[in-house]
């Protein structure tokens, strides 16, 4: 009884924070992460402590689980036809990342760690354990600010690749350790062991259950994946805990195999979003309360040295690798810093230290808790930074959020009422002073005019817009394509193999320029079908700078008007 009543508490606790802390980070326009991690920090050891140790034990397998949910979820966006056109960009990327910050950490820390009495084998396992990133920090932050386009596209990517080779190079340097011999306690055998358990194990785990998942979405009435979803991702976490193989591993694998054995892979991660939004919002209010401050305050020189390290690793790492790749400014300036958050894997990591050497546990465990703290307030703010200097994250929506106080809604119901009683308090306004600069999707690329037909779907068969901008090799705009006037193409192989994407496009009726006002977009989405407009830099050079979209538009007045108690006009959509 007193155990469930601490859940109970614990639980109940946590949510209210957490309503708080969401409030509050949108009033003062931060990440809503940060504000959940902040409130836990505060109620946390380090703050009040009214979320101790043993209560938040209790919750661990909800924060388990939504890890787990995070990373299959990002798995299902990455069908084999994505992976094919962004695949070998993300994998010259992640190489090169990897390989700078391994190199990095490990020489940075050896050099610092030696006047500590620490050796090699603390230097290297420091050097695997940055390589990891937090994956629901991460892909939270840019889901939260629906940002979009290739910086946002390789972290997705880039994620996914980080914890996967921090957990084979952290097993393939114990595998060292133990060849090596020295003072690690046991033999190569175990070495091997443990590497072939805790990767090809979770690896064949995960496929296995993304395949059940799969089948039984096909079979059962969608009515039912919610169950079955659930069923099958709990039922993995404990399977993972029994066979003590990497959780984590094993629910990405899931993930990756229902993106390329289902159909419905869109609609099933649709469907898992609604459990995994509220359990991440434990999730992280938690792991705020487990962040030590005093811990951050005892790593002292190394872990000022480890942070210094980590972040040169990880920015140096990527502008290298896309420097030699080609890769646009944005990429090469802004995707290292959007590496940076840190947590539950390389916890983790650090726990099986401890644990396989307590030695090498006592120099590694209490440093990695204390340099999480700054990596994990850092990150997100960190990470919303990246994508709005980058241009994938309208201006208008970075300052102004959509979502409201309790003080708005208790207005806005206060106006419903006196509008069924006929009082109407409301007034209409008209977007002048906004610019279409402030809410450009910059970095969306236009269609090459000499693209084949295969390759304008294989360019917009992940998109959700209507309209495609065609542009030459010097940025100018061609024309556009309509999704519905492809079809006459798409159903015809005979005729797909000879047409190009200047073939398929049409001239553009409508276009706005930077200095547009919002005014004029909102005419030119009223009289038009276009779920998006392509923007160009101005009338004396027109080039291609990105698209404005009708939900972008309309969800930026419905945020204005609507927190001043007013109501968009909507009919000019």
């Amino acid at each position: 009884m007193e155990i469930f009543s601490h859940i109970a508490l614990t639980f109940g606790l946590v949510l209210t924070a957490a309503l708080m802390a969401g409030t509050l980070a949108d009033l003062l326009h931060l990440p809503k992460v940060t504000g959940y991690l902040l409130i836990g920090v505060v109620l946390g050891p380090s703050g009040l402590d009214l979320l101790q140790d043993a209560h938040v034990h209790e919750l661990e397998p909800l924060t388990k689980l939504a890890i787990g949910l995070v990373l299959f979820g990002l798995g299902c966006h990455f069908p084999i036809s994505h992976m094919r056109r962004i695949g070998k960009r993300i994998l010259r990327l992640s190489i090169g990342e990897l390989l700078i910050t391994f190199l990095c950490v490990s020489l940075g820390m050896l050099a610092v760690g030696s006047f500590f009495g620490n050796d090699w084998k603390s230097a290297l396992i420091f050097g695997a354990l940055a390589l990891a990133t937090a994956p629901a920090t991460t892909v939270l932050v840019l889901k939260e600010s629906e940002s979009e386009g290739p910086l946002t596209e390789a972290a997705e990517g880039l994620v996914i690749l980080n914890n996967l080779g921090s957990i084979i190079v952290f097993e393939l340097v114990f595998l060292v350790i133990t060849l090596v011999g020295g003072e690690f306690p046991g033999s190569l055998l175990i070495g091997l062991k443990a590497f072939l358990t805790s990767v090809p194990a979770s690896l064949a785990l995960g496929v296995a259950t993304g395949l059940v998942v799969s089948l039984g979405c096909s079979l059962l009435s969608n009515t039912r994946w919610l169950v079955l979803l659930v069923a099958a991702n709990t039922f993995l976490l404990g399977l993972a805990e029994v066979l003590e193989t990497n959780y984590m591993l094993g629910y990405l694998a899931m993930g990756l195999t229902v993106a390329n054995s289902s159909d419905d892979a869109r609609a099933i991660n649709s469907n898992i979003d609604r459990l995994t939004g509220f359990l991440c919002v434990i999730f992280f209010v938690i792991h705020g309360a487990e962040l030590d401050l005093n811990a951050f305050l005892q790593a002292g020189v190394l872990g000022v040295a480890y942070i210094l390290f980590r972040v040169l690793g990880k920015y140096v790492g990527v502008f290298t690798a896309a420097t030699f790749s080609h890769e646009p400014p944005a990429i090469r300036s802004w995707l290292g810093t959007t590496l940076l958050a840190q947590a539950g894997a390389a916890i983790a990591l650090a726990s099986v230290t401890a644990q396989r050497d307590p030695r090498l546990g006592e120099i590694i465990q209490p440093l990695i808790l204390g340099t999480v703290v700054v990596f994990e307030i850092a990150g997100p703010l960190l990470i919303r930074l990246s994508i709005l200097r980058a241009g994938e994250v309208p201006l208008a929506r970075a300052v102004h959020h959509t979502s409201s106080t309790p003080l708005d809604e208790i207005m806005k119901l206060v106006t419903r009422i006196l509008v069924a009683f006929g009082k109407d308090p409301r007034h209409r306004r008209e977007p002048t002073e906004l610019k279409v600069s402030d809410l450009v999707r910059k970095n969306v690329s236009g269609v090459d005019q000499s693209a084949s037909f295969r390759d304008v779907i294989s360019l917009i068969e992940h998109s959700h817009d209507n309209t495609y901008a065609v542009t030459n090799d010097e940025n100018a705009l061609v024309g556009i394509i309509r999704y519905d006037e492809l079809s006459r193409v798409m159903f015809d192989q005979s005729v797909a193999d000879l047409v190009r994407a200047d073939d398929l496009c049409s001239p553009a009726l409508w276009k706005l320029y930077l200095g547009d006002s919002a005014e004029i977009a909102v005419k030119y989405f009223r009289i038009s079908n276009h779920d998006c407009i392509p923007v160009l830099s101005g009338e004396d050079q027109p080039r291609y700078v990105g698209v404005l979209r009708r939900r972008d538009l309309m969800q930026y007045f419905r945020g204005r008007l609507d927190s001043e108690g007013e109501s968009p006009n909507t009919s000019s959509s």
